[in-house]
């Protein structure tokens, strides 16, 4: 892909209540950030991964992706670890993409409540 690496992005959301509209629209808004702060289109991407919380069960996270025309990316859901303490209603994603930013450069995102999973992040 033209000297571009494979890359790894973090970002997290929280949900206000288990809903299946609030749930895709979270999860669009979060992938949108991750993609526009990265610099990132449907075409550098290789997979993502969502995870979810015990907590969340209206629908699955990829569903976002699909809704939003992303359609020959692998996707996967998975639950996240319950831990005492965790956030609650929590949706997370890892995109594997090409890129050509540097490890340092990447701009993992975080929002709403899943702020404070990494509150060395500038926002």
């Amino acid at each position: 892909m033209n000297g571009q690496r494979v890359r790894a992005l973090r970002g997290a959301t929280t949900l206000d209540h288990d809903d299946r509209q609030h749930l895709i629209e979270r999860t669009q808004e979060l992938m949108a950030a991750v993609f526009e702060r990265n610099g990132l289109v449907e075409e550098d991407l290789i997979s993502i991964v969502f995870t979810a919380t015990d907590d969340v069960h209206a629908a699955f996270p990829a569903e976002a992706a699909r809704e939003a025309g992303i359609t020959h990316v692998p996707l996967l859901c998975a639950r996240e670890l319950e831990i005492d303490g965790g956030i609650g209603r929590c949706i997370r994603i890892l995109v594997h993409a090409y890129t050509d930013r540097g490890a340092r450069e990447l701009r993992h995102v975080y929002l709403h409540e899943a702020r404070q999973l990494r509150t060395d992040l500038p926002e």
